[in-house]
């Protein structure tokens, strides 16, 4: 580790011995501009010099924590202390959304705050200590609620989308006069690196950005590109940032150099009065530089040459704004360094102070913010009543219908229940490709736009992580979103900004920041005469293994009704993150045992709330359990009277949420027979049966277990489709050799 030690050293060196070599100008009062035509007086400057060595000192604390083994974290913002400026530049009720090396945007942020300590904050976080203000130990983050900065971990551009997201609620907020923690002429600023700004989530962002303020909608949003030059080790043209992004129509750019503390502060209020006066996007490139290397265990003179390293030196920002303060005449060399000196002091200080405060010691201390549930508050909430006037409902929303007791299809009782919401609660907004004027691809938005108008009902382009970006950045602004990805297979193309982003934002800020979000997803397989593997996809493995995710897969009408209100309720409440799986194949089914018998239709009055985790049993046989969800059940509940009719009486239950598993149900019926079967559509290899058995056999079930499957395989076209897919003959066979079974 030495030479790290003498990277650091050298570092400090030389800041040093350039201040003390600069000449001094002729003392100039605080109060006065820093320079002829400055936008900053002298002791604004100071005061981001202080962020600035601040934010340095920390990089030096956190990195020797770490070696001492008292410190878990060394990932620094050395060379990039110019986004002190752009912290300057906005107001402290602009919602920040931060690259890891916005460390002096962080400390100048927070200095605003009453009651903050940024040193001991980002030390804590260093520490891993419980009492970290933001993660509570579980990450070292920059966020913090009070200053309005939205906790990001060490991500690669995919917090850009939520960014747009709010950027893009935050007047439809206002309009719809949804309270919302942010003014509604407020900016949302997001910074990344230049190595991000190729990311195809950050391409993604920003065109969809571009895209909708395109269309005259306001899109209140500052990107930030922190340029150095590097992406750890592969180097970043030096033009490549301006090429990309420099002439795009629709985006305005900034350029400043984050070295120079008076262009970036000039340039950076520039474009953040820009956006605020204009409400449209714009891109500021600050050309910073990368010291100490990409974090504390990267070796950088394995692959790059001596002069370069020694050119990133003398770009410093905390050398240059350091060498200003002397030449302009706001400080002498004695006072910037004596400055410096006791910024490191203090730091020091707290870092001694933090490393032994106590960590977390428990998987459920750990877990704690991932999934709060309060079942009666959201059972409360879900049964409100749906037609009672409420107070600034819109006058679109005077005549919703009623619970009718019309038996009705899957598809139709979701649209029912989506109309409900619109009308009960303007915080609620249902989005997606196609399901404005369209309706929906199979219809269930039908007329949804028309009665509740484009501010509440609206198509999005074709993009999911822009699909679900809108939704996080809408949740953050106190909607209750409901957008819809059209295929389980194209959640896939997004799956990040599910696990990456809604997962996490509770868990890394410790239940200070929610995402509350219901996506509906149309899935599962079994479309006749459509498809192949992207209309027909069986596959939720990837869902399933995303901590505090709740995924209901409802397959009948008034289940569909109750579940959807019920995620909508526990997002309001709880700040859930719900995945609402739509069985494609039984959107408008009809008929259950034979043709035309309406049997699988139902009435949506009665059942108003389904509780999370709890499953639904059909039938009280006492010879074998089946076990299914979605389509598998009323396959299921067929394979079921075949056997009643040969004396063999079975229970059909439905799991209707993968996630939490009805545990509790599936092992009280499982032991009522002492045989289950599970009937699984989704793959054997990741498949929904692997979590009931493995669940089965924890909570020391000893009867026989059995599970059939479909294949390992993508769904293909046509007939095929068949055989890979599970069905009722498969079941039936598999049925019997358990009850043949001692």
């Amino acid at each position: 580790m030495g030479h790290i030690n003498e990277r650091e050293a050298e570092l400090d060196q030389w800041f040093r011995a350039e201040v003390a070599a600069a000449k001094p100008g002729p003392v100039r009062a605080q109060d006065e501009p820093a320079a002829p035509g400055a936008t900053r007086t002298g002791a604004q400057c100071l005061e981001l010099f202080d962020a600035q060595i601040t934010s340095r000192h920390l990089d030096l604390a956190a990195r020797r924590l770490t070696r001492e083994g008292r410190g878990y974290y060394s990932i620094g913002s050395s060379g990039h202390e110019g986004n002190a400026a752009v912290a300057a530049a906005l107001r402290v009720t602009d919602p920040a959304l931060l690259h890891y090396r916005s460390g002096a945007f962080f400390v100048q942020r927070a200095r605003q705050v009453p009651g903050l300590d940024p040193i001991r904050d980002v030390l804590l976080g260093v520490a891993a200590a419980v009492a970290d203000p933001i993660s509570g130990g579980r990450h070292k983050v920059f966020g913090s609620r009070p200053a309005n900065v939205i906790p990001q971990t060490s991500t690669i551009a995919s917090h850009l989308p939520r960014a747009v997201g709010l950027a893009f609620a935050l007047e439809r907020a206002a309009q719809l006069r949804v309270p919302c923690d942010y003014p509604e002429d407020a900016v949302v600023v997001c910074s990344f690196g230049d190595a991000s700004a190729n990311h195809s989530t950050a391409a993604g962002a920003i065109n969809t950005a571009v895209h909708t303020a395109h269309q005259g909608v306001p899109v209140p949003i500052l990107f930030v590109c922190e340029d150095n030059g590097i992406g750890i080790s592969v180097p970043t043209p030096s033009t490549w940032i301006e090429h990309a992004y420099g002439s795009r129509p629709g985006l305005r750019y900034f350029a400043a150099d984050g070295a120079d503390l008076l262009d970036a502060a000039a340039t950076a209020t520039a474009a953040a009065e820009w956006v605020r006066a204009h409400r449209r996007p714009a891109f500021l490139r600050l050309r910073t530089v990368r010291l100490l290397g990409h974090a504390g265990s990267d070796l950088e003179a394995a692959y790059r040459k001596p002069a370069d390293l020694a050119a990133d030196l003398r770009r410093d920002p905390v050398t240059r704004t350091g060498e200003f303060l002397v030449t302009a005449g706001i400080a002498t060399p004695a006072e910037v360094i004596e400055r410096y000196d006791e910024a490191g002091a203090r730091v020091t200080a707290a870092a001694e102070m933090v490393w032994s405060e106590p960590k977390l010691t428990s998987a459920a201390a750990v877990t704690a913010p991932l999934a709060p549930s309060r079942p009666t508050v959201v059972r409360t909430d879900a049964l409100r009543d749906t037609t009672a006037p409420q107070p600034g409902r819109s006058p679109a929303a005077d005549d919703a219908t009623g619970d009718t007791g019309t038996p009705m299809t899957l598809a139709q009782a979701v649209n029912h229940t989506l109309t409900q919401l619109l009308a009960r609660d303007d915080d609620v907004l249902v989005f997606g490709e196609d399901v404005g004027r369209k309706g929906g691809v199979y219809g269930v938005t039908k007329g949804l736009q028309q009665r509740f108008g484009m501010r509440r009902v609206f198509d999005t382009l074709l993009d999911e992580q822009s699909v679900l970006g809108t939704a996080l950045g809408a949740g953050l602004a106190g909607f209750v979103p409901i957008p819809e990805i059209q295929y389980l297979a194209y959640v896939h193309n997004a799956e990040d900004q599910l696990r990456g982003e809604a997962a996490t934002l509770s868990f890394f800020s410790a239940g200070q920041y929610h995402n509350p979000l219901v996506v509906r997803i149309a899935g599962f397989a079994y479309q006749k005469g459509f498809g192949g593997h992207f209309h027909n996809d069986n596959s939720i493995a990837a869902l399933r293994d995303i901590p505090g995710l709740v995924i209901a897969a409802p397959a009948r009408a008034d289940d569909a009704a109750a579940m959807l209100r019920t995620c909508v309720s526990a997002a309001r409440v709880d700040g859930r993150v719900c995945a609402f799986l739509e069985p494609i194949a039984l959107y408008h089914t009809r008929d259950l045992y034979r043709p035309g018998d309406g049997a699988w239709l139902a009435p949506v009055s009665g059942l108003r709330h389904a509780e999370i985790g709890r499953a639904r049993v059909d039938g009280t046989g006492s010879h074998l359990t089946i076990v299914s969800f979605a389509n598998g059940v009323p396959m299921s509940l067929r394979v079921a009277r075949r056997l009643a009719a040969r004396g063999v009486h079975a229970r059909v239950l439905d799991l209707r949420w993968l996630a939490p598993l009805p545990l509790d149900d599936l092992l009280d019926n499982a032991r009522a027979t002492g045989r289950v079967l599970i009937a699984d559509e989704t793959r054997r290899s990741g498949g929904v049966s692997e979590a009931v058995c493995a669940a089965l056999l924890d909570a020391g079930f000893d009867g026989r277990i059995a599970r059939v499957t479909s294949e390992d395989s993508f769904v293909p076209l046509g007939p095929a489709a068949s055989t890979v897919l599970l069905d009722e003959a498969r079941i039936e066979s598999a049925a019997d050799k358990l009850l043949a079974m001692d």
